[in-house]
């Protein structure tokens, strides 16, 4: 630390009314091999079940209205003093020693994620008999007693037996998917012996890269809105700007996906509220911004990355003809 700011990395974890915020922070703060840092931004709603541990590597900002993820990502950027910044969601559990693991494999021109687990956060456990059900909407009881004494119990462990997500994509409507197929590429295999994938897009949910790049790169553009396009927007950036996105296999983070048995009775809540006609509206603008060129700084056009990954599903030939016409016009940034 050097007057109160690491040196090396600082992990910005934004969240607004996120249960598991705490205990992000927490696990960061306990893995942590570097000079490294933890900015918790606690975004207009606070987590009501505890605060987080005052910590001589933490720093905890409180807006009062909510700002979004991706302002409060660039706030954070913003007060970092250090050579790197990571984005974490609030509800992760990170490998140790990811920071030195990761910077080691750092390039200038690299955003970088590590891969992902699903997170397997809790069990619904009942007081009386011990019985439990993988996390989701709280049962109405429970089924071995028929008690409804029921709490969470924090199990905060990889889904191993899953495997890793090493590799996404998005389509030619700018809409993020996965793509675990791409691994199985040859040339992708080759890729994983050295510890370094590039991949043509990422979920969001973690990435880590310079953080005088992330700020010349523009930050995050909050005309998208709060989070959705998140991951398509990085990959854009990262790749248009004549850098590249890869993935490590050096390290692993496990991210908590809130949707199937979590959407039954609404229990839990998505890191930030996006309602439909939210989400469409980021869709609608991601779509207008990247297919069309207008970002600044884009020394490459949109095509040269499909073409990098083709063949690339959910693009078709008419596709990338079609997106090569929109570009007849591109100039790349000066």
């Amino acid at each position: 630390m050097s007057n109160g700011f690491a040196t090396d990395l600082t992990v910005i974890i934004p969240g607004r009314n996120e249960e598991f915020h705490a205990q992000t922070v927490e696990d960061v703060l306990s893995r942590i091999q570097a000079d490294t840092e933890v900015i918790s931004i606690l975004d207009g709603d606070w987590p009501p079940n505890r605060g987080i541990d005052d910590h001589p590597r933490a720093k905890v900002v409180k807006t009062t209205t909510a700002i979004g993820q991706r302002a409060a990502t660039n706030l954070g950027a913003q007060m970092s003093r250090a050579k790197y910044i990571m984005k974490l969601d609030a509800h992760c559990r990170m490998d140790d020693g990811f920071d030195v693991k990761m910077i080691e494999r750092m390039q200038p021109e690299y955003t970088m994620v590590p891969q992902m687990y699903r997170l397997h956060a809790f069990d619904w456990t009942c007081n009386n008999c011990g019985w439990g059900q993988y996390q989701g909407t709280k049962p109405d009881k429970c089924e071995e007693c028929g008690e409804d004494d029921l709490f969470k119990k924090l199990v905060w462990e990889p889904k191993w037996k899953v495997g890793p997500t090493v590799s996404w994509r998005f389509d030619s409507e700018i809409h993020f998917q996965y793509w675990n197929d791409h691994r199985k590429w040859p040339e992708v295999r080759e890729e994983m012996k050295t510890g370094v994938v590039e991949t043509m897009s990422c979920i969001g949910c973690c990435f880590m890269m310079e953080r005088d790049r992330f700020l010349s790169l523009g930050g995050m553009d909050e005309g998208h809105g709060s989070w959705g396009q998140y991951g398509a927007e990085l990959a854009c950036k990262s790749w248009l700007s004549g850098g590249k996105m890869v993935s490590t296999t050096d390290t692993w983070s496990a991210h908590l996906f809130r949707t199937g048995n979590f959407s039954r009775k609404g229990e839990s809540t998505f890191p930030y509220p996006l309602s439909g006609v939210d989400q469409e509206k980021a869709r609608t603008y991601s779509r207008d911004f990247w297919r069309n060129g207008r970002w600044d700084k884009q020394v490459r056009p949109l095509s040269w990355l499909v073409e990098k990954f083709w063949p690339v599903p959910g693009w078709d030939e008419s596709d990338l003809q079609a997106q090569k016409k929109r570009e007849r016009s591109f100039k790349a940034a000066a």
